[in-house]
């Protein structure tokens, strides 16, 4: 699908989107507590793939439009298929494999390339057969209670996996985050969803205790609102338009809220910013910095792995507006340009940040993007949004 952005500027009230990455893991909770509603879900394509995980869990959705309880059954799929969720995938590895000892997980190439180091490091650990091919995962083994060493600087999707599966487990459980913590906000986020569901985890330093066997005991949880889609939206009041987002929680353990005082210094002046604990931010700011006084980003090797190599395609579509740069191992460098317009179809990578990043833009030019329903993986409504806004935006399909 193409979409056309017509140059345009942003107006009005709108309702964040719910966060996804509160949402898979609230998900995740019901589903293992029972007898729990959770409201305000947007069914985007990674959210849908862990619904489906869950399902071949034996736990099945029932779905009254935005909302979602789950129903224990016997009807147990040795087939989880992750689609291209990397959050499903590592969230679900170790909670299945806390009850059952044989299962297959399936899903795209990309997803499958983005890595599990962390798991195989276990698996050996624990003398746990697998399979790892381009786009599966075949396991033979239980996951076993004890302690587990695992590199922090990677993912923190792999520390939230074992927070979950470590409850589940017959023992007791220590998991000890070894190196620098990337993305410690994304923890923040999965201790605050467990401690919710009644679950109890002891933390020193780096270095969590957990207790096996706990039971979860949840409540109805409505869907706090999204600073990592928002900040999508929020850009436009900083480029000439006027956006109120509603339904954000100050008090929120999202990491991305950050996005609001990097968009105000950003907008004053060149700054450097560390994206380590603000990866998912990296595109829509490395596209605000562009537009506006340039910047200095570290901590972006992150970036390369996720559902593109968000630094090098981002940086490509850019430089067709005349974004000057200097990129050097872990450190990119955007240089103050001057911009101009770009009458060709940008190809986004097939990422649903970069589209939005690169619809932004667009609206202080005009333009159009191919592949544009990449944007369903994470924020399906993101161009009916736009129009609520008065952007203009319509589609070709192709």
């Amino acid at each position: 699908m193409i979409v056309r952005i017509e140059k345009s500027s942003a107006r009005g009230i709108i309702t964040a989107p719910p966060s996804k990455s509160y949402t898979h893991r609230y998900l995740i909770a019901a589903a293992l507590a029972g007898n729990v509603t959770i409201s305000n879900v947007v069914f985007s394509n990674d959210i849908n793939a862990t619904i489906r995980c869950l399902a071949s869990l034996g736990y099945k959705a029932n779905i009254n439009e935005d909302k979602v309880s789950f129903i224990k059954t016997d009807n147990f799929s040795p087939i989880f298929d992750c689609g291209e969720s990397g959050s499903t995938l590592r969230f679900m590895i170790p909670i299945v494999m806390s009850t059952y000892e044989h299962a297959t997980f399936i899903g795209s190439e990309k997803l499958f390339s983005r890595g599990i180091s962390v798991y195989e490091d276990i698996f050996k650990e624990q003398g746990i057969d697998y399979k790892l091919s381009k786009d599966s995962l075949s396991v033979n083994g239980k996951l076993k209670s004890g302690y587990f060493k695992v590199q922090a600087n990677i993912s923190s999707q792999f520390i939230t996996g074992l927070l979950f599966a470590s409850t589940l487990l017959d023992g007791d459980s220590s998991l000890e985050l070894v190196g620098e913590v990337s993305s410690k906000p994304y923890i923040d986020i999965t201790l605050d969803v467990l401690k919710t569901f009644g679950i109890i985890i002891e933390n020193n330093e780096n270095v969590y205790f957990v207790k096996g066997g706990q039971t979860y005991k949840g409540k109805d949880i409505a869907i706090e609102g999204d600073y990592s889609n928002s900040a999508f939206l929020d850009v436009f009041n900083y480029l000439g338009g006027r956006v109120k987002v509603e339904g954000l929680r100050s008090a929120s353990k999202q990491g991305d809220k950050v996005y609001k005082q990097l968009f105000y210094f950003l907008n004053k002046g060149k700054m450097e910013i560390d994206l380590t604990n603000a990866i998912d931010l990296g595109p829509i700011l490395f596209t605000f910095a562009a537009i506006k006084h340039g910047a200095i980003f570290t901590g972006i090797e992150r970036l390369r792995i996720k559902e593109s190599d968000r630094v090098s395609d981002m940086l490509s579509i850019l430089k067709l507006f005349g974004v000057r740069y200097l990129l050097e191992d872990n450190r990119l460098e955007i240089f103050e340009s001057e911009l101009h317009s770009y009458d060709k179809i940008i190809s986004p990578a097939n990422d649903h940040r970069i589209v939005m990043s690169t619809a932004v833009l667009l609206t202080l030019f005009g333009g159009k993007i191919a592949n544009a329903e990449a944007v369903n993986k994470s924020f399906p409504d993101f161009f009916s949004y736009l129009r609520r806004l008065g952007i203009g935006v319509s589609y070709e399909n192709i």
